[in-house]
């Protein structure tokens, strides 16, 4: 598989409607009762199936109580799986995400996962499906709110499980809209204000990220790049912008309305990358990537590289991250791009 095909949804890829949504003004914990769970299955065509197509319905188990919409929403981030195959690119609304995570999926191929806490852009996407170890990732937060275009069949009975607002297109479609000029499924793009009344502000980043001054030491560094099999990560450091500008698969990362994307902050954080208990269609497994132990990381800030090690003890903790000399490692102010890389 090469790095122009997406062929990463090769599963039966559906929508999941919550169990027991919360209404966004009047639902509260005493109200909620199970519901059905409308899957949408989709072809499998070139580019994956996560256009949704033809619909299935499955039942799922009942929904434990949920907290109070304050505790839900206001206080609780969102979370976008984002399309990232050159089909997809230019993508909206990345300049504005607090953190942004890379991983690896089927094929050597990359997927991004970008949290917005402290601002809600116009439109976020493309939008693409879920895979079992980003559940993992997003228990370091309150009840985050997920959008995504559906996930694989036998996942959702775990995304049902998992504490948090499952948002996809089918659970609400209102929320989405198709573009034109992009094929589907690279088209699928969330309204974030029609998910959250507002952004619920930067105290519902529970990542354990730290801010503040750098380390003394690190090496001074023009550009750092990580690869995957199929798809690479090249961060370049502006002097003018103070920033690291991202390029992706070789061509510079601009979003939408054409803002170069330059996080403060880049880590790469190495992880145990090993086969899931899903595949696709070929047979290939889906990727998981494990976030939640101990291991190594590099830290790029203010045009230097900074060795670190990161720990995360359980899945609802934040990652810590400490320097070489056994301080806190603090990050820049601004955006952090966290690159999930195999450890070696």
């Amino acid at each position: 598989m090469s790095a122009q095909s997406d062929n990463t949804d090769g599963v039966a890829t559906v929508g999941i409607r919550h169990r027991a949504r919360t209404s966004r003004a009047t639902l509260t914990a005493a109200g909620l009762a199970a519901s059905l769970s409308v899957s949408l299955t989709a072809g499998c065509s070139h580019h994956g199936p996560d256009d949704n197509r033809a619909p299935q319905h499955t039942a799922t188990p009942a929904a434990p109580p949920a907290p109070a919409p304050s505790a839900t929403v206001a206080g609780s981030p969102l979370a976008v799986k984002i399309d990232n195959v050159p089909e997809a690119r230019p993508q909206a609304g990345l300049d504005a995400a607090d953190v942004v995570y890379t991983e690896q999926v089927e094929g050597g191929l990359s997927r991004l996962m970008a949290v917005y806490a402290t601002r809600l852009p116009q439109s976020v996407g493309p939008v693409r499906s879920a895979r079992e170890s980003d559940l993992e990732l997003l228990r370091q937060f309150h009840r985050p709110t997920l959008a995504f275009s559906g996930a694989q069949h036998k996942l959702l009975p775990l995304i049902d499980r998992t504490p948090l607002r499952a948002e996809s297109v089918a659970a609400d479609p209102a929320a989405y809209f198709r573009v034109a000029g992009k094929a589907a499924p690279h088209n699928l793009y969330v309204h974030p204000a029609k998910l959250l009344p507002s952004a619920p502000g930067r105290a519902a980043l529970t990542t354990g990220f730290s801010y503040g001054p750098a380390p003394s030491g690190g090496t001074p560094t023009s550009s750092r790049t990580v690869r995957y099999p199929a798809a690479r990560f090249a961060f370049t450091w502006s002097a003018e912008q103070h920033r690291w500008q991202v390029a992706m698969d070789g061509t510079p990362t601009v979003t939408a309305d054409g803002v170069r994307v330059a996080p403060a902050t880049v880590v790469v954080q190495y992880v145990r990358i090993r086969d899931s208990r899903y595949h696709d269609v070929l047979g290939n497994h889906t990727p998981y990537t494990e976030t939640v132990g101990s291991g190594k990381a590099e830290v790029l800030r203010d045009g230097r590289s900074f060795s670190a090690s990161w720990s995360r003890p359980t899945a609802t903790d934040g990652t810590t991250f400490t320097a070489a000399d056994g301080g806190r490692m603090n990050f820049a102010d601004g955006q952090v791009w966290v690159v999930f890389a195999p450890a070696p």
